[in-house]
């Protein structure tokens, strides 16, 4: 069957003209008309000849004058080749452009080698049924992402628009991010940061690190809010600046306070304990790293309110705080 396609045609005229200039360009002229879809899709809409001008394909570049017609055809988002799956979600805040969940620890947010399926995107494409599509596909928006271990707040898109919205105030980092974390040591001053470069690490290559060359600027800010086992443990309240890959991670590991339960990043930390620590097994045995995102907020790209939300601690970490308190 066919995929039906919407058709517009407009004609340029003077009350679309920018800067004082008495024409202006196809791609300007496009975000004007049609708001609701983000200019990176109009501007693959175009090239792809989705757009004529006076019956002929057009740059984004090209000016339009005085009577010109703009006919443009939208097609209606294709299918993604991913299985919709009813699995558990624990959605915190929906509407028609967005939608919030608080990811179980154990998760994959999106299907890649090694996890086909049972992912939040599968989850998504059978919880919601008012997708309008992302780039053309009809898909889940993913923004921003979480290990599959670490718990916690996470937005997603609905539609072209507010992906590209969300997208950028990630790029622009005003969003707000808050996790807490348990690591191994004592952390001295209570409250800093870690500036560092993040990149690939030299010789394990599916590990980041700390690293002088090829890597990006990434800041994370921490603050301790108590500490546990007669201080060989610290709580923290931690908030990014960046979002590289396994940043929080990273970070911690590199200044010698690795989160418990990390099997990558923190392997070494239980050796930091005192030997008659009397908790050693039940951090040791720990089954994910202690991790949680609690706090997400930032600017609705639709409604332009600001949105802020705070999920409790599940109860494994939860359980886990109080048995070393």
């Amino acid at each position: 069957m066919a995929v039906e396609e919407l058709l517009l045609e407009f004609v340029f005229s003077g009350e679309y003209i920018f800067s004082g200039s008495e024409r202006c360009r196809l791609d300007q002229f496009l975000a004007a008309r049609q708001p609701e879809i983000s200019r990176s899709r109009l501007q693959s809409l175009v090239r792809a000849a989705s757009v004529l001008v006076n019956g002929d394909s057009a740059k984004t570049s090209y000016l339009l004058k005085d009577g010109d017609r703009v006919t443009l055809k939208i097609p209606q988002p294709v299918p993604l080749h991913l299985e919709a799956q009813a699995l558990p979600l624990e959605i915190v805040y929906e509407d028609r452009h967005l939608v919030v969940v608080n990811k179980a620890a154990g998760m994959v947010v999106h299907p890649a080698a090694g996890n086909p399926d049972g992912t939040l995107v599968n989850a998504l494409l059978s919880h919601c049924g008012d997708l309008a599509g992302i780039g053309g596909v009809m898909r889940p928006g993913i923004v921003h992402r979480l290990d599959q271990d670490t718990s916690g707040l996470l937005v997603v898109a609905k539609d072209d628009l507010t992906h590209q919205g969300l997208s950028e105030q990630f790029k622009k980092h005003t969003i707000k991010r808050e996790y807490v974390a348990l690591v191994y040591g004592r952390i001295l001053p209570t409250r800093g940061f870690y500036q560092s470069s993040i990149g690939r690490h030299p010789r394990q290559r599916k590990k980041m690190a700390v690293v002088e060359k090829g890597g990006k600027s990434a800041r994370t800010n921490y603050q301790v809010l108590r500490y546990c086992l007669s201080g060989t443990c610290s709580w923290l309240s931690l908030r990014l600046e960046t979002g590289r890959t396994h940043q929080i991670r990273v970070h911690l590991s590199a200044a010698g306070h690795p989160l418990v339960g990390d099997q990558v990043y923190g392997k070494k930390g239980i050796s930091r304990l005192p030997a008659a620590a009397r908790d050693a097994e039940l951090l040791s045995n720990f089954s994910r790293q202690a991790l949680h995102a609690r706090c997400l907020g930032f600017l609705h790209p639709v409604s332009q309110q600001y949105l802020e939300f705070e999920s409790c601690l599940p109860a494994d970490l939860e359980n886990l705080l109080e048995a070393i308190s």
